[in-house]
């Protein structure tokens, strides 16, 4: 953690969640945050659905939901962003308060429903961007046709983004859950692969999924993923479960993120992991090398945070990076693809 970073977290900590998370965007805007960039080794660098990563570290969607810090977050040591969720038309997500800070569980728990500035402002932010940027698709509430708004987003941001999220698995838009069912997002998918197809250069889809879920449901996701054209899964998305949890704000309603949600969302990576062979992305708990390296040896191509840079500041990493290097190096990994899945085996 930088020196700025220790003067500086207590300080947001000490207000409300949501305006600290305003803050924290305007501090790294305001040129406040680290300038170290992708970190990386021959190890690190690696290829995912197609696109070139310095390291396999990736910005979780959500904490830069509008696009409006890419230039500094270009500077820090991600290999990959992931901004959203956009929606075709703004939104102002659900009543205030809807972010939790759980101290005690190095946790949050979030319901903001979908709140952005909708597509056509957040476009104009990811022209002329730097690096590997995906863009999470969303759906507006009040949609009467929710599957084709996930299609109209990519249409009109496509060209600008290197990637995109069909997020089918936030708690927080009611019976949006409901489009992980077999038949809805065989149709939702066949959709948004036409919209990339139309695109003068077709980017890589990946399917998010819920930690929620049975293994009669993974196998189905599995089975929809293998027979469409996406090109990998993010395994997952925050849990509605609160289990152990210990902090007084345990019973807000809404998707529960950061530590708890680890060895959860490690299990459905690796049991998914073993019914396909399509890249995923693991998120859910990751607050340090040891946590990114156990996802990637699970069977986890690369890997997201955000909740722990809540705790840890944006410095973190370029630590995960760098001691992620160091395992490599102590396990005789020559790069990080030959770790992907070695012990998937252990978490079925």
């Amino acid at each position: 953690m930088s020196l700025l970073e220790k003067i500086g977290l207590p300080l947001i900590r000490s207000v409300d969640p949501e305006r600290a998370h305003g803050l924290a965007l305007s501090a790294l805007r305001a040129g406040l945050g680290p300038r170290t960039y992708a970190f990386t080794t021959p190890r690190l660098r690696t290829v995912l659905a197609g696109m070139s990563l310095e390291n396999p570290i990736g910005l979780a969607a959500g904490f830069d939901k509008n696009a409006v810090a890419l230039p500094a977050l270009h500077k820090t040591a991600f290999g990959f962003l992931e901004v959203g969720a956009a929606t075709p038309k703004p939104q102002p997500g659900n009543p205030k308060p809807r972010l939790f800070r759980l101290t005690e569980d190095a946790a949050a728990i979030n319901r903001f429903g979908f709140n952005n500035d909708g597509m056509v402002a957040i476009n104009g932010r990811l022209k002329d961007h730097k690096g590997v940027v995906g863009l999470n698709l969303g759906a507006n509430k009040d949609s009467a046709d929710r599957a084709q708004d996930f299609a109209q987003v990519l249409s009109h941001c496509g060209s600008n983004i290197d990637f995109a999220t069909v997020n089918v698995s936030s708690p927080n838009t009611e019976k949006l859950r409901d489009l992980q069912g077999k038949a809805a997002l065989q149709s939702l998918l066949a959709g948004v692969i036409d919209a990339s197809n139309a695109l003068d250069v077709p980017i890589p889809i990946f399917l998010k999924i819920a930690p929620d879920l049975t293994s009669e449901e993974i196998a189905e996701i599995a089975d929809v993923a293998n027979t469409s054209s996406i090109s990998g899964l993010i395994a997952t998305n925050t849990t509605l479960s609160r289990e152990g949890l210990k902090s007084a704000h345990a019973g807000e309603k809404g998707g529960l993120s950061g530590q708890p949600l680890f060895e959860k969302s490690t299990r459905v990576l690796a049991e998914l992991s073993t019914q396909t062979h399509l890249p995923i992305i693991g998120v859910g708990g990751v607050s340090n090398a040891q946590q990114a390296y156990t996802k990637i040896r699970a069977g986890a191509s690369a890997v997201q945070l955000y909740t722990a840079m809540v705790f840890s500041g944006v410095s973190l990493v370029h630590e995960i990076a760098v001691e992620l290097d160091k395992l490599l190096i102590a396990d005789g990994f020559k790069n990080v693809s030959y770790a992907v899945g070695v012990d998937k085996g252990l978490w079925t």
